[in-house]
């Protein structure tokens, strides 16, 4: 009889921790979020601002931002770091170290040919760089980015359309089916700008756009495909120039010509026919 018991004592605690141990592997993406969100909150901010000061002159700012527990909990955190400088000088930027866990990048550009050149060849080494051995330990996933601007000059203006687009897909946590279960929200901070001298208007962009003065402002979804667009004119100093120079011009030979003395017309009167 205490055999009977016993053994049905055991075959319960058995059933207990198989049912246990189900419960914790459904429960698996529960627990992998909850650890995130207790140890990793906040953990990086990541700002980027594309700063036009005139038609041949900006500067692609950039602001990064780690948190103590990233830094503290993975020394390549502070590689990843150092790799971001090292693509900022090779492009003739400069870099700002506010502390070891932020820094402030700057990169300036002549014209819109070539942002588009330095902002996809930066962000093409970064997606490099994330599937590299030194920063394999971090875990960056790899993102796909592309930014293109198209130029129209209407001699006194230009007109530009800018089109950016970045895949953060692989940010988010899915299901089995592909659908979004977790977006990182809170893990990622992650920030998109655009400051022009005349202030720019956003069209068929996935986010709305949120102005502050001259500058928009959009905030990137982590764990979806972001697409944002914006219009913006800049006054072009070459289409100026020529036309205050052929005011100028025209003005002067205006100006000329009646300073110039007239010619005496001498008028000639015929004697009358007998």
């Amino acid at each position: 009889m205490r055999r009977s018991s016993s053994s049905t004592f055991a075959s319960l605690v058995v059933t207990a921790l198989k049912l246990l141990i189900r419960v914790l592997v459904r429960l698996r993406v529960f627990w992998i979020i909850l650890i995130a969100a207790l140890f990793l909150s906040g953990c990086v901010k990541y700002d980027v601002g594309v700063h036009y000061d005139s038609q041949n002159h900006g500067t692609l700012v950039q602001h990064v931002r780690l948190s103590d527990r990233l830094t503290s909990f993975s020394d390549a955190a502070q590689e990843w770091l150092r790799s971001v400088e090292q693509r900022t000088k090779q492009l003739g930027g400069r870099v700002k170290r506010v502390s070891d866990q932020e820094l402030r990048v700057t990169i300036p550009f002549n014209n819109g040919a070539d942002l588009e050149e330095k902002f996809n060849q930066f962000f093409q080494s970064q997606a490099e760089a994330s599937v590299d051995d030194s920063t394999a330990e971090l875990g960056l996933p790899e993102l796909t980015s592309h930014l293109t601007l198209t130029e129209s000059n209407l001699l006194l203006l230009e007109r530009n359309r800018l089109s950016f687009d970045l895949d953060l897909r692989s940010l988010g946590v899915l299901s089995s089916k592909g659908n979004l279960l977790v977006s990182p929200g809170s893990l990622i901070d992650l920030e998109f700008s655009l400051d022009s001298p005349w202030g720019a208007r956003s069209v068929n962009s996935s986010s709305e756009a949120v102005r502050q003065g001259k500058q928009l402002v959009w905030m990137l979804k982590p764990g979806e495909m972001n697409h944002l667009e914006a219009i913006f004119w800049i006054p072009s100093p070459l289409g100026i120039g020529s036309v205050a120079i052929a005011l100028l011009v025209i003005s002067g030979s205006f100006v000329k010509s009646l300073l110039e003395p007239q010619p005496e017309i001498s008028a000639v009167e015929s004697a009358p026919e007998i």
